[in-house]
């Protein structure tokens, strides 16, 4: 399933993600970077420690052409199963600077 990405540092995201690895995944975010949930702001701190561990994709079924935006069907502990879109944006250092999430 991971080796259709092909953009490192959503590569390691997700690859964190999956493995509920928060420590790994905040390394890869820069300080004052932003998500939003269903086009609303939402803490990223708190998405993450609270998301890790108990969220994952359980398939990736589409990828961009430029790595950066993913779709597939997702599970979460909390809200159950759905399918979802992770579009990330990556600074010129290949740090995470905002994560767009949301239901397809």
């Amino acid at each position: 399933m991971l080796q259709q990405l092909n953009e490192p540092t959503v590569k390691a995201a997700i690859v964190a993600l999956q493995n509920g690895d928060v420590k790994e995944w905040n390394r890869l975010f820069e300080p004052d970077a932003t998500l939003v949930d269903d086009g609303q702001p939402r803490n990223l701190k708190r998405f993450s420690s609270e998301a890790l561990g108990h969220e994952r994709f359980l398939s990736i079924d589409k990828v961009s052409s430029d790595g950066l935006t993913i779709e597939g069907e997702f599970q979460s502990d909390r809200w159950g199963r759905f399918r979802t879109y992770f579009r990330f944006t990556v600074s010129s250092e290949g740090a995470i600077r905002k994560l767009e999430i949301g239901q397809v």
